[in-house]
C-alpha cells in the first residue's frame, strides 16, 4: 500500500511538477488551499503533509496546526519561497517535520519524503509491536477485582481462541475497545494486525469506502486505488466501533461480507477473499433497533454469536478505588511526577461519584488530579470541580468510616463475640475492600507499614484469598 501523499501549494504548477514527480511511489492528492486540504484530511488518513507557507490569505503554518490535531495526524513538511532560520524555528515549532527552502530541488524532496515514509513506517510498526507484545493488549490492561468482571474475564479467555464473530455492548467509556484487543491479543490472530474502525466517525458517504477500499476513478477524487480497512485487516482481527450508528445500504453490504467472507472495492465488481476475525461494539440497544426497523435483524444475528455486556462503573463500585491508583501510578510515569497517591478525602469523592462516563472519565479525573498535584497526596482540590462538589454520600459509607473525623477506622461484622486476632483481620480486610486492594494506602489508612501488612496477610492466607 502506498503511502498517502497531500500536497498543498496555490501555485499550479508546483502541484503539477510535484504529482508526476511523485505518483509512482505515493499516492499523491493535490489540492491549492487549507479549506480543501481540511477536507481531504478530514475524509481519508493521510500519511504525510506537505504545504507551502503562503496559501493566498491563509497560511501553512495553522494547517499544520490541524493536522497535529487529527486522530492519526500525519508527518507534516513545510515548504516556502520566504524561508529563514526563524521562519524553520516556528515551523517546527508548530510539529513540521522539515522545512525546505523554493526553488525545490526534486532529488532532496524525494530523499526528505522516503525519510518521512520510512520513519512513519517504523512508528506504525512499532505501535503494532507494543500492542502485540505489551501485556496491555491483554487481560492485563482490564483492571477489575469486582464479582461482576469475572464472569467477563473468563468468557474473554474462553472465546478469544475461536473464530467467533464477538459483539460487545456498553455504556461510553466502559472500555468495549479494551475488550476487543484484549481478544486479539489472546487469539491464534494476534500476529496478524487489530484494525479500529470507529464507525460514528465516518459519514455514510465515506463509510463504504473506508470499510472496503475504491478502485481509481470510483467516484470524484479517486485518483488512486485504495484498499479498505477490512482488507487491511486480512489475517488479524477488525473491530468495528459503534456499529449501530451505520446506515441501512452499508449494513446489506456488510451483511454480505459477514455471510461470504469476501469484500469488492466500490467501483469494481471482483470478489476479495478476507480472512478477517470481526469484533463489533454498540452503547445502543441494537435489539431495541431491531423492533424499530433501524438495524437489519440478519445482521444483528449475524454480528451477535457471542456477546459480552460491560457493566457501568456504577455497578462496580469496588473497582473504582483500584483503577484510579492504577491511573494516578501511570500517569505519573507518564507525565514524569514522583509517585503520588490519592489522599483517604480524595479515595471518599471516588467512591461516592456515580462516573456517567465510566473508565474513560475517571482515568480523565485521575490525569486532572496527577497534573495539579503539588506534593506526593492528590487531594480533594487537586480533583476536577465536579467531584469536590459531589458530597460523599455519608450513607453510602461504612458507618465507622463516615463517623471518624480521620476516616480511619472500619466498621466490623456484627458477630457478637470474636476475639483481638479476628478483630484485626476484619479491620484489614475492610481497610483492603474500602481501597480496593491498594496495599500502600491500606496500610496507611491502618496506621502500618506495607512489609507489616503482607505479613498479617500472608500468615491468614484463606482469610485473605481474594487479595493475594
Amino acid at each position: 500500500m502506498l503511502p498517502v501523499l497531500l500536497i498543498v501549494d496555490d501555485e499550479k504548477s508546483t502541484r503539477d511538477a510535484l504529482r508526476l514527480a511523485l505518483e509512482d511511489d505515493y499516492e499523491v492528492y493535490a489540492v491549492s488551499n487549507g479549506r480543501a486540504a481540511r477536507e481531504l484530511m478530514d475524509s481519508e488518513p493521510v500519511d504525510i503533509l506537505l504545504t507551502d507557507l503562503r496559501l493566498g490569505g491563509e497560511s501553512g503554518m495553522e494547517l499544520i496546526d490541524y493536522a497535529q490535531g487529527l486522530p492519526q495526524p500525519p508527518t507534516s513538511i513545510m515548504m516556502t519561497a520566504y524561508g529563514s532560520a526563524d521562519t524553520a524555528a516556528e515551523a517546527r515549532r508548530h510539529g513540521a517535520y522539515y522545512f525546505l527552502t523554493k526553488p525545490l530541488n526534486l532529488d532532496e524532496v524525494e530523499l526528505l519524503l522516503r525519510r518521512a515514509a520510512h520513519t512513519r513506517s517504523l512508528e506504525e510498526r512499532n505501535r503494532e509491536l507494543t500492542t502485540r507484545l505489551n501485556p496491555t493488549g491483554g487481560l492485563d490492561s482490564m483492571l477489575g477485582d469486582s464479582p461482576q468482571m469475572q464472569p467477563i474475564f473468563n468468557r474473554i479467555r474462553q472465546v478469544a481462541p475461536t473464530t467467533a464473530t464477538v459483539l460487545i455492548e456498553g455504556e461510553t467509556g466502559t472500555g468495549k475497545e479494551l475488550v476487543a484487543r484484549a481478544i486479539h491479543s489472546l487469539s491464534p490472530r494476534s500476529k496478524g494486525r487489530f484494525v479500529a474502525v470507529n464507525c460514528a466517525a465516518l459519514s455514510p458517504q465515506l463509510m463504504e469506502s473506508e470499510l472496503f477500499g475504491h478502485e481509481k476513478g470510483a467516484f470524484t477524487g479517486a485518483m488512486q486505488r485504495r484498499i479498505g480497512r477490512f482488507e487491511e485487516a486480512d489475517g488479524g482481527t477488525i473491530f468495528l466501533d459503534e456499529i449501530g450508528e451505520i446506515d441501512i445500504p452499508t449494513q446489506v453490504k456488510l451483511l454480505r461480507v459477514l455471510a461470504e467472507r469476501s469484500i469488492e472495492r466500490v467501483g469494481s465488481n471482483e470478489p476479495i477473499a478476507v480472512t478477517v476475525r470481526v469484533v463489533a461494539a454498540t452503547n445502543r440497544n441494537l435489539a431495541e433497533m431491531v423492533q424499530q426497523g433501524t438495524f437489519r435483524l440478519d445482521l444483528y444475528q449475524r454480528l451477535n454469536v457471542i456477546s459480552i455486556h460491560l457493566p457501568p462503573l456504577r455497578e462496580r463500585a469496588g473497582d473504582v478505588v483500584l483503577m484510579a491508583n492504577a491511573f494516578v501510578q501511570e500517569l505519573c510515569r507518564e507525565n514524569n511526577k514522583e509517585l503520588a497517591h490519592l489522599s483517604r478525602n480524595s479515595l471518599e469523592l471516588l467512591r461516592a461519584y456515580s462516573w456517567p462516563g465510566n473508565v474513560r472519565q475517571l482515568r480523565t479525573a485521575m490525569e486532572h488530579g496527577v497534573v495539579m498535584c503539588t506534593g506526593t497526596s492528590i487531594t480533594p482540590d487537586d480533583l476536577p470541580e465536579y467531584l469536590q462538589q459531589n458530597e460523599p454520600d455519608r450513607a453510602q459509607l461504612p458507618r465507622s468510616v463516615a463517623q471518624s473525623p480521620m476516616h480511619t477506622e472500619f466498621e466490623l461484622d456484627s458477630t457478637p463475640m470474636f476475639n483481638l486476632e479476628y478483630i484485626e483481620r476484619q479491620t484489614i480486610l475492610r481497610a483492603l475492600q474500602f481501597t480496593g486492594g491498594n496495599r500502600s494506602v491500606a496500610a496507611e489508612l491502618l496506621g502500618i507499614n506495607r512489609r507489616t501488612l503482607q505479613r498479617k496477610m500472608a500468615e491468614a492466607r484463606d482469610f485473605f484469598r481474594e487479595f493475594l
